[in-house]
C-alpha cells in the first residue's frame, strides 16, 4: 500500500528507523568497537587498538578465510549451475512431477543445517563413497544448503520470462541448445547474478551443518569465529567478523559490477 501523504511517508520512516537501527545497525556497531576494544569495561571501550584486527589477517585467521573463499565459490557455482538446470527442467516438466521437484530442492532449508550435516557425514563416512576428513564434504554440505536459494531465485525470475521469445527462436529454426545459450540464459542473468550473491554470502557465514563436518585442515572462518567465541576471546573473534563482513561485501560488490558490465 503507498503512502502519499507527507505526514504518513514520515511516520514510516521513524518506524522503520526505530527498528532498523536496534536490530541492524546497532549490532554491528557494537561488533567494529569490539573489533578495536583494547579493554570494554563501560558502556563504550575504554582504549583503541588495532591489534585485533592485525592478528585477524595473520596466520591461521587468514588460512581460514581462504577456506571460508574457496568452499563459498564451489558451493555457489555448484548451487548455481544446478539450480539453473533444475529451474529450466522443473518449467518443463509436468504439474504433478513439478510439484515434487520443487518440494525436493526445497528440502534442505525445511530442516536445520545441522541435520543436514549430520546426515552427510553418515552418508559418507564410510566406502564406496569416503569423505570424511576431507574438504569436500564441506563443500557438499555448503552446496546442499545454498542450491535451494539459487534455485527458488531463479525459478521466481523464470515464470516471470514471456515464453515467447524461446519459441520465436525455435519457430526460426534455432536448435534447443542455441536457444537455451543465445536466448533463455541471457534473459536470466540477473536472477542467476542474484542467485550467485546470495550463494556465496550464505556459504561464507554457514556454522550449523559445517561444524558437523569439518576437519582440522579445512576449517572455515565462521567455525573459527564460533570457536574463539565460546573461547571468550571475544574481541578477536570480533575483529574476524568484520573481516568476513568486509570480505563478503567486497566479493558481492565486485560481483554486481561485472554482472552489469556483462549486460552492457
Amino acid at each position: 500500500m503507498l503512502v502519499w501523504s507527507r505526514r504518513g511517508r514520515a511516520l514510516l520512516w521513524t518506524v522503520f528507523a526505530l527498528v532498523f537501527v536496534p536490530v541492524v545497525l546497532a549490532p554491528l556497531a557494537v561488533l567494529v568497537l569490539a573489533a578495536v576494544a583494547g579493554s570494554w569495561n563501560g558502556v563504550l571501550p575504554t582504549g583503541y587498538t588495532t591489534g585485533h584486527l592485525g592478528d585477524a589477517l595473520a596466520g591461521e585467521q587468514v588460512a581460514s578465510l581462504s577456506v571460508s573463499l574457496q568452499t563459498a565459490f564451489l558451493a555457489g557455482i555448484g548451487a548455481v549451475i544446478v539450480g539453473v538446470w533444475g529451474a529450466l527442467a522443473v518449467r518443463e516438466a509436468p504439474p504433478a512431477a513439478r510439484r515434487i521437484a520443487d518440494a525436493a530442492m526445497h528440502l534442505p532449508i525445511a530442516v536445520p543445517s545441522v541435520v543436514v550435516g549430520l546426515g552427510l557425514l553418515t552418508a559418507f563416512s564410510r566406502p564406496p563413497i569416503a569423505l570424511n576428513g576431507t574438504m569436500w564434504l564441506v563443500v557438499i554440505a555448503h552446496f546442499v544448503l545454498v542450491l535451494a536459494f539459487a534455485y527458488s531465485t531463479v525459478s521466481a525470475a523464470l515464470e516471470r520470462t514471456d515464453p515467447a521469445y524461446a519459441q520465436v527462436a525455435a519457430s526460426l529454426g534455432a536448435s534447443p541448445m542455441r536457444v537455451l545459450w543465445r536466448v533463455r540464459v541471457p534473459m536470466l542473468m540477473p536472477a542467476v547474478s542474484a542467485a550467485a550473491s546470495l550463494s556465496l554470502a550464505l556459504s561464507m557465514g554457514e556454522v550449523g551443518a559445517t561444524i558437523m563436518v569439518y576437519p582440522a585442515s579445512w576449517r572455515p572462518l565462521s567455525v573459527t569465529i564460533f570457536t574463539l567465541t565460546d573461547r571468550g576471546k571475544v574481541f578477536l573473534a570480533s575483529a574476524e567478523t568484520v573481516v568476513l563482513l568486509a570480505t563478503t561485501v567486497v566479493i558481492l560488490v565486485g560481483l554486481g559490477v561485472a554482472t552489469r558490465r556483462g549486460r552492457r
